[in-house]
């Protein structure tokens, strides 16, 4: 591996302390502990998904119906004596009675295990409280010990000499003094001639695009892997054309990291997250913060100057500052906090002239999938009944070993707010149908010797918000075979759209988790090419948009979404970039001014370095 100055951020690195300690009234302490800082997580991990609507991430029990191991941290307490304990979790799943939800969990303060019993009391987020302990060490071991391994989850303990703090106190001030985090202010991370936020595929090439044209960029992504869709977490295929008219050379970088993924040893899922990360780390003009997620953007005079990013683990905060920004999260993060113009949901054929879209606007998106797999044993394997499942029956199981892109769910909920939600549609739906198969008689022989091997937890979307560029590209677009001067990421894959399947919603009407794909001309279609003037805000004067939340209708997304596509968006937004830093413009300049030699660019592409 060549020399790097890449620095990885420095919150990922340091211990830190995982308690706040705050006094709420005479003599009274409080310590607030967030569940993601503990030192050691055992079996539990990381859940980012819903930190803009919770405030910080929490511990989510992934176990598959095995019980994780415990989670385990030190405590700091500055006097011993008698404390209160509150938990804040849910019943994600609840059961028929309060015993049977299914994720279930206890606290543990230094060897002493709690009466309470967590994740089965409300269904909403709340504090639990657990009851009194006593504390007889300033230093104290506390731990989480999971009781069933279906996805119990925690986001925060609090300690109190208090016995009425939770009650005083509502759920937005309590909120608030998590945010405190010590009165740190947050680390300020120099200034960079790109800063990109979110690191899949088309992160990936808009990174070191930019970084191989000689620019100092900055890569924000919120989990511990790169990838995106593609990486372990989710497991989805990179998939659709490359290195097609009419710039052949567009899509060398795409084609090299896709490569060098399937070049590496492959984990569950699809391809190599340390592939992913070297492709990064071979670059020095890169500066990677992974586990960073964008809370905040500051914007003056409709440009963005600068991003704050909370860590997932220790939510601590950093202030990055950059020339330019690009958007490529998926769900439009970036643009939403710098109030980019954008839109949700499939437009009206009124609206949009497009032959495909429904008579009304409506705020149905694509579904979000998470894919599963099992292995075959030679004896008999186990798995729980779940009452708090979805319901099947023989008519309505699925007889399946695995799912992949059919599994799919949420069409009709908010994919952004309510991820949470949706995730948890389809843990209910693949944990039901394969207790079913394994338990009910007509089945059990069949499977009996099938366990379930890996099941996502991160949710692979396929469609939220789209951010809107100077241009909105639209079926009519693709049916007319229309070719803007500034036309540069083709597509062959032909207009995939995804419904609820009418036989599923029979039996799970409003939980469904299959879908079916209306897909003409899949891989067949001539060649429609999106124009430049997608990958740039029509407001915001200095952000990029690369991926999903390109500046498209509903109907024309569905023929651009792939990830060898998004992975071109990305390159064409970081030769973009390099225009913007020769010639001291914005991304709109770029076709005003600007366009033959962003053109030549084009051409020539961004060279393999393998």
């Amino acid at each position: 591996m060549k020399n790097s100055s890449l620095c990885i951020s420095i919150l990922t690195c340091l211990s830190i302390l995982v308690s706040l300690q705050f006094s709420f009234g005479l003599g009274h302490q409080t310590i607030i502990v967030e569940a993601e800082n503990f030192d050691q997580p055992g079996g539990w991990v990381i859940d980012q998904q819903s930190i803009d609507q919770l405030g910080s991430s929490y511990l989510l029990a992934h176990g598959l119906g095995v019980p994780c191991e415990d989670a385990v941290t030190g405590v700091d307490f500055q006097k011993t004596g008698r404390y209160h304990v509150w938990v804040r979790s849910r019943n994600w799943a609840a059961g028929p009675v309060r015993s049977q939800s299914a994720g279930r969990f206890t606290l543990g303060i230094n060897g002493q295990v709690l009466d309470s019993i967590f994740g089965q009391d409300k269904t909403e987020w709340n504090w639990h409280y657990g009851g009194a302990v006593e504390i007889q060490k300033l230093r104290t071991k506390i731990s989480l010990h999971d009781l069933t391994g279906f996805d119990g989850r925690c986001d925060a303990i609090v300690f109190s000499t208090d016995k009425d703090l939770i009650d005083h106190q509502s759920e937005e001030s309590l909120l608030a003094w998590r945010k405190k985090k010590d009165n740190v202010p947050a680390i300020k991370s120099g200034k960079f001639d790109l800063v990109v936020v979110g690191g899949g595929v088309a992160g990936i090439t808009a990174t070191v695009s930019a970084a191989r044209l000689g620019l100092k960029v900055a890569l924000i992504h919120n989990r511990p892997v790169l990838g995106g869709n593609n990486s372990s977490e989710i497991g989805v295929e990179m998939v659709s054309d490359l290195n097609i008219a009419p710039y052949p050379n567009l899509g060398n970088l795409t084609r090299q990291l896709d490569d060098y993924n399937k070049s590496q040893d492959k984990k569950p899922g699809t391809g190599s997250d340390q592939a992913k990360l070297d492709f990064i780390l071979n670059e020095p003009n890169i500066t990677f913060f992974p586990e960073m997620h964008v809370i905040k953007a500051k914007v003056i005079n409709g440009n963005i100057r600068s991003v704050t990013a909370q860590n997932i683990k220790n939510n601590r905060e950093q202030l990055i500052t950059g020339n330019l920004f690009a958007d490529c999260t998926g769900d439009g993060n970036l643009g939403f906090l710098a109030g980019a113009d954008l839109r949700y949901g499939r437009e009206s054929e009124a609206e949009s002239g497009e032959s495909l879209a429904p008579e009304k606007t409506d705020s149905l998106v694509l579904g979000a999938t998470l894919h599963w797999k099992t292995v075959s044993s030679n004896q008999p394997v186990i798995f729980p009944d779940c009452p708090w499942v979805l319901p099947f029956s023989a008519e309505s199981c699925q007889n399946a070993l695995g799912g992949a892109w059919n599994w799919e769910t949420g069409f009709q909920y908010d994919m952004v707010n309510r991820v949470e939600f949706i995730r948890d549609n389809m843990l209910r739906a693949i944990y039901g149908n394969w207790s079913f198969q394994k338990n009910h008689p007509q089945f059990r022989e069949k499977y009996q010797n099938y366990s379930l091997h890996w099941v996502g937890y991160i949710l692979g979307k396929r469609e939220s918000r789209r951010l809107m560029g100077d241009i909105v590209f639209s079926q009519k677009d693709i049916d007319e075979g229309v070719v803007y001067p500034d036309a540069c990421v083709s597509s062959r894959w032909g207009i995939d759209l995804h419904y609820l399947d009418p036989k599923n919603s029979k039996y799970f009407e409003g939980n469904e988790f299959r879908s079916i794909s209306h897909h003409e001309q899949k891989n067949t279609h001539p060649i429609r090419t999106l124009p430049y003037r997608c990958f740039y805000s029509r407001n915001i004067e200095n952000l990029f948009i690369a991926g999903r939340c390109v500046s498209v209708t509903h109907i024309a997304h569905a023929m651009f979404r792939c990830q060898h596509t998004t992975g071109m968006m990305g390159e064409v937004v970081g030769m973009a970039t390099w225009i913007c830093n020769e010639k001291k413009t914005l991304p709109r300049g770029v076709f005003s001014n600007h366009l033959e030699e962003m053109k030549v660019l084009l051409d020539k592409g961004i060279q393999r370095n393998d």
